[in-house]
């Protein structure tokens, strides 16, 4: 579906303005270049990346991780033209790109997922299970484990929530 206000991102509006995307780190984007469309979210259970490849083969593509770092690369490969080949119109972009992104504390890098389809590549970083939203109940009271493991209660000798005694 065609978004009629696409064309008013103020973030692209920004790169092609300043040749450069403020918030990647990375180097100028250069008219003409290969540079990708790119969408990163959160969900409550991953990070999802999403990256615009169309005509890019899974072989010309690396997703590599170091520590907390996640690094994606291409490369498409331009179509062979013939000299006597007419173009009205030459708006595609072929070579190379590269993006990183560091990801929060919270990322399971053991456990990354990534998927080429329909030119779209989509990467699942998994939350660690200790970022998962709980609920917790109000009113519970603490068991013996939860209490024992309070190190001032545990020191004072006194469950979570008694006064100390008077001496």
């Amino acid at each position: 579906m065609l978004d009629p206000f696409r064309s008013m991102d103020p973030f692209r509006m920004m790169r092609e303005m300043m040749g450069a995307d403020p918030f990647s780190g990375t180097a100028p984007v250069v008219a003409g270049a290969f540079a990708p469309d790119i969408e990163v979210k959160e969900t409550k259970s991953a990070y999802v990346i999403r990256v615009d490849l169309p005509g890019v083969k899974a072989g010309d593509l690396d997703v590599s991780v170091t520590g907390s770092r996640l690094a994606i690369s291409a490369r498409r490969e331009e179509e062979e033209r013939a000299e006597d080949d007419r173009y009205y119109a030459y708006e595609r972009s072929y070579g190379s790109f590269s993006r990183a992104f560091v990801m929060p504390d919270g990322a399971d890098m053991e456990n990354i997922k990534a998927d080429l389809k329909e030119g779209v590549l989509s990467i699942e970083v998994p939350k660690k299970a200790e970022m998962h939203p709980r609920r917790v109940e109000i009113g519970q009271k603490a068991t013996e484990t939860e209490r024992e493991a309070t190190p001032a209660a545990a020191e004072a000798g006194r469950p979570v929530g008694e006064p100390k005694k008077a001496a």
